[in-house]
């Protein structure tokens, strides 16, 4: 049985590349929404107010089907594509590599440019620590009262997560439970049978 299991960084992580007086500060971080990048991108041009450019990359999704890479006014696919393919042979989702350049007075050339961005991001992947995820979804079901036992029962067998849960003379649980039990699951709750 497929599963959709992937794999992502499970906390934010550092990398460093240095070439002629340039320094790449490489960022990764564990994300599944593009508002939480938007975040991340917002606070490190607050905080990196002053470096030359801030490049990024990311992949979103078990499918990683969302992903974007930008430059940031470097020459055209020398900085965030690299940042991308790293991310891509590091076979990660779900993850946003940020690297920050400061200009040290050479120019390095496309090839360099290319060689450094990899680096960083390179190096910030390195030293993360990598863990497998598996898709979920949240479902909320209600149900009545005398139902409760074979609810309770559900989650035990499946050993589903409860997000919250409201028991009165109609309950409700919100559950997170994993992509691929979805349809199980629902049969097991009698969701819309």
């Amino acid at each position: 049985m497929e599963t959709f299991a992937y794999n992502t960084v499970q906390s934010p992580s550092e990398g460093l590349y240095k070439e002629k007086g340039s320094k790449f500060l490489g960022f990764a971080f564990p994300v599944s929404t593009e508002e939480q990048i938007k975040e991340h991108l917002d606070q490190f041009k607050k905080q990196y107010y002053d470096a030359r450019h801030i490049c990024f990359a990311y992949i979103l999704g078990y499918k990683k089907d969302r992903y974007r890479a930008y430059d940031d006014g470097e020459p055209n696919h020398s900085a965030g594509d690299p940042i991308l393919n790293q991310i891509k042979s590091f076979d990660l989702s779900d993850t946003l590599v940020i690297v920050v350049r400061y200009f040290g007075g050479t120019k390095l050339g496309v090839g360099g440019l290319i060689t450094a961005y990899k680096s960083a991001t390179q190096e910030a992947l390195e030293s993360a620590k990598v863990i497998e995820k598996i898709p979920t979804e949240v479902l909320k079901h209600h149900f009545k009262y005398e139902e409760m036992n074979h609810v309770m029962g559900v989650i035990k067998q499946y050993d589903l997560k409860v997000l919250q849960q409201k028991f009165e003379l109609s309950c409700e649980v919100i559950l997170e439970i994993p992509l691929f039990q979805t349809e199980v699951i629902k049969q097991a709750l009698n969701v819309g049978y």
